[in-house]
């Protein structure tokens, strides 16, 4: 490609110089449009990618060993109970009362009359053996079907609740049945030697 310098014109006018300061001007906000915008590059990357600092990791501190609490719960101690007692005062009943043949007898074959007799006599001996070695009392001392309240603490060996029990004492209630206690126990020493198990000894009539 060749110029021609002829054409190009020898004189500058005006229209030539607003032409050169408007292209220097476009030149000058391209350059400075190019460095902000390298800086606001710059500038975006660093805050895009900012510096952590590492955390520190945390140990949890050791925790005792959690001792759990044994149950204690309350022996129930039994006693050793000998039968010599309870088989003397079933002797002593039916040394009083006849009270093992009465209630061995089969009493099907008997009328209702010949039962009220027999058992008018087993009443008397029994309660004559009963008051002869035992000393009984009432548990309650209220009269029966009247209205009682038992407070809190009462002794559940003495007084059997009934019916619909519900929450915790105080109870009130009617009382059914005062209830028995010994007081005092008088029986006869057994000898040396002596078979309590035999409750009454066979008869031999010569």
């Amino acid at each position: 490609m060749t110029f021609n310098l002829t054409m190009m014109p020898t004189t500058l006018d005006a229209g030539h110089l607003g032409l050169a300061v408007l292209a220097l001007i476009l030149l000058l906000l391209w350059l400075a449009k190019g460095t902000s915008g390298g800086a606001a590059d710059s500038g975006t990357e660093q805050a895009a990618a900012p510096v952590v600092a590492p955390r520190a990791e945390v140990t949890p501190a050791p925790q005792a060993p959690v001792q759990s609490k044994p149950v204690v719960q309350a022996a129930v101690q039994l006693k050793e109970i000998t039968p010599d007692t309870a088989l003397q005062l079933l002797s002593l009943l039916q040394q009083e009362a006849r009270f093992v043949d009465f209630v061995r007898e089969d009493l099907g074959s008997f009328s209702d009359a010949d039962i009220g007799a027999a058992a008018r006599v087993v009443h008397e001996g029994s309660q004559k053996a009963l008051n002869s070695y035992f000393t009984l009392e009432p548990v309650r001392t209220e009269d029966e079907e009247t209205r009682v309240t038992l407070a809190e603490g009462f002794n559940a060996q003495e007084v059997r609740l009934t019916g619909n029990v519900v929450g915790t004492a105080p109870f009130t209630g009617t009382l059914v049945h005062r209830g028995w206690k010994v007081t005092e126990v008088k029986l006869p020493k057994l000898a040396s030697g002596h078979d309590t198990r035999v409750i009454a000894p066979a008869e031999v009539e010569l």
